[in-house]
């Protein structure tokens, strides 16, 4: 069994058994645990409803722009026409080609955590997509990563949009900030994060969507929120 280290035994006092707490006492705790060496990140896991009235399961893929960004920093690589190359740079792209980077991308080369594709060029990339979709990488309308705006989509994704999907049991899991965050910034993202989810909820399930919530950090315990 692995031992649990001096750190850890110290944390496990501030745990809270069979309780529900407030967003911001549960936040003020994790963020009080969060004493690694490093910024650790500040996450929430949720357990949601799949359960249609008809139709089948429910599954939610979408993005949620965190109003005071996630913390965490992406390499993005801009999929454009050649003359919309020089755009994609100045806005913050990492990467950025049309016909070179297609042929960097058909050799395996993935030196970029998000692909940003112009409309134009969805046709050149479709081909690839049992490589890039495996990886999380294939651009989509609805994720914010096929654009004609690339200014405001590489923004977007650089400082606070955020991917979200379910599993197939509901749930849920993302990061909403760093431990360097103060906490109203961080009871801020919660509060927008919880509410873009309830949101998705289709008119077909009935009852809550959200059935469980927790905050957690990088190396700490969570804690079961309830409230605010």
């Amino acid at each position: 069994m692995k031992k649990k280290s001096k750190r850890y035994k110290e944390i496990l006092k501030t745990s809270i058994k069979d309780k529900k707490v407030g967003a911001k006492e549960a936040l003020d705790l994790v963020k009080k645990n969060s004493n690694a060496k490093f910024d650790e990140s500040i996450d929430i896991s949720l357990k949601i409803n799949l359960k249609q009235s008809k139709g089948g399961d429910f599954n939610l893929r979408t993005v949620v722009n965190l109003p005071n960004g996630s913390g965490k920093k992406n390499k993005i690589a801009v999929l454009c026409e050649p003359e919309k190359i020089d755009e994609a740079k100045k806005a913050g792209a990492d990467l950025a080609g049309s016909d070179d980077l297609i042929e960097k991308i058909a050799a395996g080369k993935f030196d970029f955590t998000k692909l940003i594709c112009t409309p134009a060029m969805m046709g050149k990339i479709g081909k690839h997509g049992k490589v890039l979709g495996p990886k999380g990488l294939m651009p989509n309308p609805k994720l914010g990563t096929v654009a004609t705006d690339l200014t405001k989509a590489i923004k977007d994704i650089k400082f606070g949009l955020v991917e979200i999907r379910n599993d197939k049991d509901g749930n849920l899991a993302s990061t909403i900030g760093r431990k360097s965050f103060s906490s109203d910034k961080l009871l801020e993202n919660y509060n927008h994060f919880i509410e873009s989810v309830k949101k998705e909820k289709p008119e077909t399930i009935k009852g809550d969507f959200i059935k469980s919530c927790f905050l957690t950090s990088t190396l700490g315990i969570s804690f079961k929120v309830g409230g605010k």
